[in-house]
Order: structure tokens, then C-alpha cells, then sequence
């Protein structure tokens, strides 16, 4: 991505990025704002700039009563003029100047037209209009380059979400601040209370939350303990933590979504490439028109030259196409800020304006729709030798001693319901002659009594399937759960279900899609009695399980031909449907997956409401788009017409330029102010029976 070299003052760099024959229309990110670009020189400060421009309108009004208020004569007029020239020398020397390197070069930008029309208003002795009319102009631009300047903020702040400097260890065990850029992989920093975390990283040591909202868009801090990841810009709410650096400055997560977003001003939006071919002819076409004005009019229909010349000055500076220009960029780029600051990482701007024509989104279950991991959903009590409590610590302690994803799932989940219950801490019974039998479960004596944490299988080989149990297995096992029993010599005592429970949010994303007019499908290689559970509890329109990977890819493809559809996915086996989509979802971004380079949209926060806000943006973004685009012709429609009818003077045409500009720049800023779409969900609780 290019960025402007000149050393001008400030409008003027900013419009050179946004308007001229040739412009490219990006907004750049990383570049300083531009009076930094220009040193620390206090006359193209930004409070001289506006005095300058204060005192050149002064002057310019001056011109103007001197003109139209003062008695004929030789000196007032002289007074005038040079009021007018001293106006047009404050706002518009950097104009003139580039505007006759652009007229030298053949290139028709506002500067050359600007250029043109006050020549010619002071050649036709129309001085205090051309004095007026390049302080206003000034006065527009240099509003108009503020306007901009926000868009480039909205993302640029992004690059101070990360301190430049980390407090490292050192080896003798003291720590030490150093450059991020510095710290090497493996190395243990630490992130006190209220402090950015400058690098991504593992945590080794400490507790406590974190506001990941600035890189996942997540609304709720999270708790995070050693083994949890944390990431650049995010912000340590309390506890000293340590972690172990994963990754070097540049590669942070932080990182690419800067230069993700970067790179995405590069991929034109179907609009943008559109608005951009036309400026291309209509600048010239006009200026043709101009001439063809100015030299044809009195020569075929008799007007005087001085009336044919100056309603061609002022065709030329209404009809030049900044505002047309200006549209699309600082909308797009208003969308991707917004988008970026909410966990939405769009890929280019062509993503950014496909998405509204979705009508279809395949969604994979384990992952995407679901957490990914097996999680204690429900439980009960069986039977009344003992009591439920006891029951639990009986099961938990069994449980503890095993590495299988399930018993680790009812461990975790007892655990979780006992430190609800204030029970925290509490130390599980002593298990003796543990043991394990693949494919039925665990078994163990504690206080001297045998028991036994098993499948539905094992219950029924030991004949201790009692109607009671029967029921609230064929009651869980029909919603996709896999549940273990508790149960000593005597009988069952408690009953343990488990699954790869749905996220808390993807029940509002299925309904948020399915109010935009989009149809929901699932794609498992699950089997079909979980996956038919899961896409009745979320409500989902369309479910095909046991898919393998090249399944998934050929239904999608059936699916891309048919109509727009997305794909959204998080893992390796999901990158060819996200590849073959029209638009793939990753979800995940925070992770080194091969589905995030595959997809077009990342989800940086595991979200999947995050594809339905996407839609919406996109469709918002597209009436944006159009606005400014009808703004922009339609005024330099109104104003041509009264130029040609000899309606309009100098004036008119300043407005009908910059005043188009502003109005486009302010539309377009509209997206970055826009209301949070919503905010993510509590995990969800764990339902005792």
C-alpha cells in the first residue's frame, strides 16, 4: 500500500488520498496523521492551520465589500485586489502549486480545476469570487481531511492497543523492563493490574480476568488461569499475571488483524472498482464539456466570451468527482473498523459487500455451533440409600482418577457445581484398587464399599438397569448425551450425562440468521442422533451428519451453485467448504488454524452471532454505499444544470464540490458510530435433574 510522500499541509495530503484522476481511493492505517507527517513546524500545526484560514476568509470578505461597498476608484480597487490575492496566498498556495504540477503532468484533479477557474476569475476580473472561492474551498477541504482522519483512526488505534515495552524475568529471578520486539519466545513477562498484555502468550502463573473485547470483540471479562492463552491488547483487569511468550511482536494476534485490515483496503469492493473506472472518463468527458463551453458557445450561439468563460470555470470545479471518489473508500473502511472492533476480521472489501447477498449458511457443529469439548450437562439422583451429595463426592472422586474425556467431564462439572454450592476445596475420598475397563468405565472402593462409574452397557451386563434408570437414559441418549452411571452391588445410585453442549450463543445466532431470510444447515461428521438433538435444541432448518471432509466440500459446492452461501467452520477438515464457499467463516481466529487462512471472514471470538452481524453490516454498508453515490452525481447533476442555464456562480460551485464531499465523508463515518450489534452470553449452567 502506498502512502503519500508530500509535505504539505494537512487537507492536502489527505485529499491526495482520496481524490484526483488517478486516486486509488484507500485511506491508509498505519501511516501518521498528517501534520505528524509534516514535523513538528507550528505553522502547519493544526491550530495555525486554522488561523490561517480564519484570516484568509477575513481577508476574502474584505475583497468583497471593497468591491461591492466602496466608491469606484484606482486605489480601493487596488486594495481589493490585493486583499484577494493576500486571501488566495494564505488558504490555496499549496493548491496552485500542485494544481500546475498536475496540469504539467495532464492530470485533471481538483487542484488543476481549482487552478483554472481562479485564473480565470481574476483574467475576467472577478477577484473577490476568486478569493472567496479558494478560502471556502480551503476552509471545506481542510474539514473534510478531518472527517477522513477518523476513518484512519478508527482502525489506527488498533496499533496502540499494544505497549511498546514488557517486564520481562531475568535470569537471576528480578524483573526487568524491556522493547517488546525484544522479548524472545519462551520468555515469562508479567502483566500487573490495569496493564495491556504487550505479546501473546500462555499463562504460567496467577488468576484473574481479563477484557479481551479489544481483539475478540467478547463484551464479558474472562477468567484466566494458568494453561489459558492471552493475547496482545488485552487488558488485565486484576491479579498479576505470568505468561510465557508464544509469539514475537509481530506476529501477534494484535498484529494480523492490523495487517489483515490492511491488506483488506487493497481488495476492491465491486462498487469501489465501479465508482473508480467512472471517475476515470467523467473527469475528462467533463472537462471537454468545459471547453467546448467556453470557445464553442460564442462562436455558435453568440454569447460573449467573458460569460461563455466563466460558466465554464464554474462547470469545472462543480463537476469534479471528489465526492464521488471519496464514497466508497471511507465507507468501506468505516465498515471494516467497525467490523474489526467487534471480533469481525473481513478479508477485503469484496467480502464486505457479498455478504448481503447470503441466503444460505452451512455451519459445522463441533466447534462452531457446539464448544468443541465434552461438558457435564445434566445429572441426578437415583436412588434413596444415600443422599445426592454423597452421591456426587462419589462419582467426582472416581471420576478424578481418570483420563477419559468423560470422566473428566463429570469431574470438572461436579467441581464446578460444588464451588457454586460453596463447597470449594473440599478433598474427594480416597479411592483404593482403581481400575479401568475399556468401553464400560472405571471402578474403585472407597471407604470399603465398591462402586462402579460406568456406561449404559456396563448397568445393563450387571443386570442393574431398574425402569427408573431406563428412563432418564432413553430421556438424555435421544438428546445426544452420553451418560455414566453411579451404582455399587446394590443398585444405581446417580446418573451422570454428557455432551458437547451447544455455545450459549448459538441459539441467538440461528434466529438472528433466520430473521435476516437466511436458511441454516448443518455439517457434522457426527452421527445423525446427536446431530439431529443439537439441531433441534437450535432450531437449525437443514442437518446432514456423518460427513467426511471431501462430503462437506461437494455439498457446499451443490449449495454455491445453487445460490450465495457461506460456510463457517474451524478446523483443518473445514477448509475446503470454507475455500469452495462464497464467503468462509473462520471461527477462532485467535488460534494458528488452517481454516483461518482458508476462510475469507475470521471470528475472532468464537462467536457465531458474529456471521449474522455480518450480514447486517454488510447490507447496512451497501445502502451507505448508494447514498453517497446518489448524493454525490445527484448534486453535481442539480449544479451542472445551473451552470448551463447561467444559474450558478463560483460559489455554487465550491458547494456543490466540496459541500457533495462532506456529505459523503459524514454518511460514510455514520457506520463507525454505530450501536454494538450485542453482546456475547454467559456459559452456560449445568441442569441438575
Amino acid at each position: 500500500m502506498s502512502h503519500s510522500t508530500h509535505t504539505h499541509e494537512a487537507p492536502r495530503e489527505a485529499r491526495e488520498a482520496t481524490c484526483g484522476h488517478d486516486c486509488c481511493g484507500e485511506v491508509p492505517l498505519s501511516a501518521p496523521a498528517a501534520e505528524e507527517s509534516v514535523g513538528d513546524s507550528a505553522w502547519e500545526s493544526r491550530r495555525v492551520r486554522w488561523l490561517r484560514l480564519l484570516g484568509a476568509l477575513a481577508l476574502a470578505v474584505l475583497a468583497e465589500v471593497l468591491a461591492n461597498l466602496t466608491p469606484p476608484g484606482a486605489a480601493w480597487r487596488a486594495l481589493g485586489m490585493g486583499a484577494a490575492v493576500a486571501a488566495v496566498g494564505l488558504s490555496g498556495l499549496s493548491v496552485i502549486r500542485e494544481g500546475f504540477a498536475a496540469l504539467i503532468r495532464g492530470r485533471l484533479d481538483i487542484g488543476a480545476l481549482m487552478v483554472v477557474a481562479v485564473s480565470g476569475a481574476f483574467a475576467l476580473g472577478q477577484w473577490p469570487e476568486a478569493a472567496m472561492v479558494m478560502t471556502l474551498f480551503a476552509l471545506a477541504e481542510h474539514i473534510e481531511a478531518r472527517s477522513v482522519e477518523r476513518a484512519r483512526d478508527a482502525i489506527r488505534g488498533l496499533l496502540a492497543l499494544s505497549p511498546a515495552r514488557v517486564e520481562l524475568r531475568q535470569p537471576d529471578g528480578s524483573w526487568r523492563i524491556v522493547e517488546a520486539r525484544e522479548a524472545a519466545l519462551g520468555a515469562l513477562a508479567r502483566a500487573r493490574p490495569g496493564e495491556r498484555f504487550a505479546l501473546d502468550g500462555k499463562v504460567r502463573a496467577g488468576r484473574g480476568a481479563v477484557d479481551e473485547s479489544p481483539i475478540t470483540g467478547e463484551s464479558l471479562p474472562l477468567d484466566k488461569s494458568p494453561g489459558d492463552e492471552v493475547f496482545a491488547g488485552s487488558i488485565n483487569l486484576d491479579g498479576s499475571l505470568e505468561y510465557e511468550v508464544t509469539r514475537p511482536a509481530g506476529d501477534t494476534v494484535l498484529a494480523h488483524i492490523i495487517q489483515a485490515v490492511e491488506q483488506a483496503q487493497a481488495r476492491r469492493a465491486p462498487t469501489q472498482r465501479f465508482v473508480e473506472r467512472f471517475a476515470r472518463w467523467y473527469t475528462p468527458a467533463v472537462f471537454g464539456l468545459a471547453v467546448a463551453l467556453g470557445v464553442g458557445a460564442p462562436l455558435l450561439l453568440g454569447w460573449q466570451w467573458h460569460v461563455a468563460v466563466y460558466r465554464a470555470l464554474v462547470l469545472l470545479v462543480i463537476a469534479c468527482p471528489c465526492a464521488l471518489v471519496i464514497s466508497t473508500p471511507v465507507t468501506v473502511v468505516s465498515a471494516l473498523a467497525f467490523a474489526a472492533r467487534r471480533g469481525i476480521l473481513l478479508k477485503g472489501g469484496v467480502y464486505l459487500e457479498q455478504a448481503r447477498r447470503i441466503r444460505t449458511v452451512a455451519l459445522d457443529k463441533t466447534g462452531t455451533l457446539t464448544q468443541g469439548r465434552a461438558l457435564l450437562t445434566a445429572y441426578g439422583a437415583l436412588d434413596g440409600r444415600m443422599s445426592a451429595q454423597r452421591g456426587f463426592v462419589l462419582a467426582r472422586a472416581l471420576a478424578l482418577r481418570s483420563d477419559h474425556p468423560v470422566a473428566v467431564a463429570v469431574a470438572q462439572g461436579l467441581a464446578d457445581e460444588a464451588d457454586e454450592a460453596g463447597g470449594a476445596g473440599a478433598a474427594a475420598p480416597e479411592v483404593l484398587a482403581f481400575g479401568a475397563q475399556p468401553g464400560r468405565g472405571v471402578h474403585g472402593d472407597i471407604d470399603g464399599v465398591a462402586y462402579v462409574l460406568g456406561s449404559h452397557r456396563w448397568m445393563a451386563e450387571r443386570d442393574q438397569c431398574t425402569p427408573q434408570l431406563e428412563a432418564c437414559l432413553a430421556g438424555q441418549e435421544a438428546q445426544g448425551r452420553s451418560v455414566s452411571v453411579l451404582a455399587d452391588a446394590s443398585g444405581p445410585l446417580a446418573w451422570f450425562a454428557v455432551a458437547d453442549a451447544p455455545r450459549p450463543q448459538s441459539r441467538e445466532a440461528v434466529r438472528a440468521l433466520r430473521e435476516l431470510g437466511v436458511r441454516t444447515m448443518m455439517l457434522t461428521g457426527d452421527n445423525a442422533a446427536t446431530a439431529e438433538a443439537i439441531a433441534r435444541d437450535l432450531d437449525i432448518d437443514e442437518v446432514h451428519a456423518g460427513l467426511l471432509p471431501q462430503d462437506k466440500l461437494a455439498l457446499v459446492q451443490r449449495l454455491s451453485a445453487a445460490g450465495p452461501t457461506a460456510m463457517v467452520g474451524d478446523g483443518i477438515n473445514d477448509a475446503p467448504a470454507l475455500s469452495a464457499a462464497d464467503i468462509g467463516f473462520a471461527m477462532g481466529g485467535a488460534g494458528t488454524d488452517v481454516a483461518t487462512e482458508a476462510a475469507d471472514v475470521v471470528i475472532m471470538g468464537e462467536d457465531p452471532r458474529r456471521v449474522a452481524q455480518t450480514i447486517r453490516l454488510s447490507r447496512r454498508a451497501h445502502r451507505v454505499l448508494w447514498q453517497n453515490i446518489t448524493l454525490a452525481l445527484g448534486i453535481k447533476l442539480v449544479f451542472l444544470a445551473l451552470a448551463l442555464a447561467g444559474d450558478a456562480t463560483m460559489w455554487m460551485a465550491v458547494f456543490a464540490d466540496t459541500g457533495a464531499s462532506l456529505l459523503v465523508v459524514f454518511n460514510g463515518l455514520r457506520l463507525t458510530r454505530e450501536p454494538a450489534f450485542g453482546t456475547s452470553g454467559l456459559p452456560g449452567r449445568v441442569v441438575p435433574a
